[in-house]
């Protein structure tokens, strides 16, 4: 217990984390570090807590988890004396989409030291809270073009997070992460979980690339059917899409490398839709199931059944439109109007 308060302190009062639904909240895992290609999983975090309302259910000791001289944090010197410390936030909060369904989010900076500590101390808020899935978000460059839709690859234990997702065939070998240990750890109690990775073009995997925090955002809402702020990344994906054709047209080295790149990319995708006719590829809509074009079917049904009713209806049962104050029978009359008739 006294190592438990010294990994992290619970905020008190504390918010409700448990929604309308039975089942308990999804956790998402956002940490920047190592495997944040194109800051795309920074951006995810960053983006979700300025988009929507969340309150802090738990915040980590620093001192605990993090190298400060491998993680500097910025201070700001005004008229000679220390005026801020930009301070280094990891903390879990419960966070409400756009519907006002409540999520858990874990966001900040990865930790240095005690992985092993530390995703236990995860491990024990999910079960605390009830958590349903959790998902880690990864960013990977990787030899891809930023012409062809970008791919989110999916890892786990649960076949529903996973879904028809583009995933790896055989064994990968990749660098460990904090996150990674979460999963295992989690894996280990039993606990649905599950990672999603986009895979950013290495040669811009050193600047911000709205295009993969895009994608994994989009990712969520179609696995966990949460309804996340994706309009407002649109202008920004436009804007880098635009600069990145500028740059291949007055390159012809650049052009030639996209090209390249752009020939095994096809060649891969028709490769893995050879070996997963199932699969959704990248920059395809997921289908819907037949339950979803049944229920569709069944609400066109019924609204054409309500609107050739309410024609069949006499006018009297018609309800009054406060827009029109006088009704047909009171604006009929035989008179006809005369130019005296406004005297």
């Amino acid at each position: 217990m006294s190592d438990e308060r010294r990994m992290y302190e619970l905020e008190y009062p504390a918010p409700a984390v448990g929604g309308d639904s039975p089942a308990g909240p999804t956790l998402i895992v956002a940490l920047q570090g190592y495997a944040d290609a194109g800051h795309a999983v920074e951006s995810s975090a960053d983006h979700i807590k300025a988009a929507l309302e969340s309150r802090t259910v738990a915040t980590f000791n620093n001192d605990e988890l993090i190298d400060y001289r491998s993680r500097r944090p910025l201070v700001t010197l005004r008229h000679h004396e220390i005026a801020n410390v930009e301070p280094l936030e990891l903390d879990m909060r419960v966070v409400k989409d756009n519907a006002g369904t409540p999520f858990l989010l874990l966001s900040g900076p990865e930790p240095d030291l005690r992985w092993q500590a530390f995703s236990e101390a995860v491990a024990d808020l999910a079960e605390r809270f009830d958590v349903s899935e959790t998902i880690c978000l990864y960013s990977a460059p990787m030899a891809t073009p930023h012409t062809r839709p970008l791919v989110v690859s999916a890892h786990g234990n649960d076949r529903d997070l996973v879904g028809s997702m583009f995933t790896f065939d055989g064994m990968v070998t990749v660098p460990g992460a904090a996150a990674i240990m979460i999963e295992r750890e989690l894996h280990k109690r039993g606990r649905k979980v599950a990672g999603f990775t986009a895979h950013v073009p290495h040669y811009v995997a050193a600047s911000p690339y709205p295009h993969a925090m895009y994608q994994l955002l989009q990712s969520l809402e179609d696995s966990v059917n949460l309804k996340l702020p994706l309009r407002s990344i649109e202008r920004d994906m436009a804007k880098v899409s635009r600069q990145l054709a500028e740059q291949t047209a007055q390159s012809d080295e650049i052009a030639h490398v996209v090209q390249a790149l752009e020939k095994n990319y096809d060649s891969e995708m028709a490769d893995y839709r050879e070996r997963n006719p199932q699969a959704m590829m990248p920059g395809e809509a997921e289908l819907p199931t037949g339950e979803e074009i049944s229920e569709a079917f069944e609400n066109f049904l019924a609204a054409i059944e309500d609107r050739d009713r309410a024609r069949e209806l006499p006018l009297d049962d018609v309800a009054w439109n406060p827009t029109n104050e006088t009704s047909t029978d009171e604006t009929s009359t035989d008179e006809t109007p005369t130019e005296d008739s406004d005297e």
